[in-house]
């Protein structure tokens, strides 16, 4: 299963437990490859550093580098030739599409409310990680 992991449900599965980390956990066991690119490892990088996430680092006592360069290590690189204007409202969430497009990937995995109300891009499937999960787990939501 080829997957690209909205940048939400990186730093979601990075730093807590649930759905998320599930995700993240199934790529590490071997059940799903996800895919990432030079945007989005940038973008992840931007959003860990955030004041908000401070405390949380400090108290999983990593940095927001350590933490991109585990996740870049875990994920295949996919480089998106060109991106679409498709979320109007969140031009960030092109990054993913053309990522998912690049990659030929199966599934986006987000929390994001814009790409889910898309629900599928050129044929990739939007789901939330609960739902990925459960498909991924054989228990269809």
């Amino acid at each position: 299963m080829r997957v690209v992991a909205d940048t939400n449900v990186v730093i979601s599965g990075l730093l807590w437990r649930g759905p998320s980390r599930a995700v993240l956990d199934a790529a590490r066991e071997g059940r799903l490859e996800l895919f990432t690119s030079s945007e989005l490892l940038a973008e992840l990088a931007e959003v860990l550093e955030r004041f908000k996430f401070r405390e949380r680092l400090e108290r999983a006592g990593v940095d927001a580098s350590e933490l991109v360069a585990g996740f870049a290590s875990l994920a295949v690189w996919a480089a998106p030739a060109e991106r679409e204007t498709v979320v109007l409202a969140d031009a960030d969430d092109d990054a993913v599409l053309a990522c998912a497009r690049a990659a030929n990937a199966e599934w986006i995995v987000s929390g994001d409310r814009h790409l889910l109300e898309l629900s599928s891009y050129r044929g990739i499937e939007i789901l939330s990680p609960a739902t990925a999960m459960e498909l991924l787990s054989g228990h269809p939501p």
